[in-house]
């Protein structure tokens, strides 16, 4: 293998190296990130349920008071 053939193919794996820990750097602020997203969907249910229980409360109050 001449010196030339072997520097690029050293530096190919450089490049590849590189490009390993960019990606598995990029991919661990996409799963923080998708974390994020579950615990955020979390709580809009949360908040969705405790809505949900008080308009079934009022509209149970409006009903009482239509029949009195």
């Amino acid at each position: 293998m001449s010196e030339d053939s072997f520097q690029s193919l050293s530096d190919k794996v450089d490049e590849l190296i590189d490009l390993c820990a960019d990606m598995k750097r990029e991919n661990q602020l996409l799963k923080a990130g998708a974390g994020s997203w579950v615990s955020e969907r979390k709580q809009l249910m949360d908040k969705n349920k405790t809505a949900k229980t008080k308009l079934e409360s009022i509209l149970v109050r409006l009903k009482a008071m239509d029949q009195s």
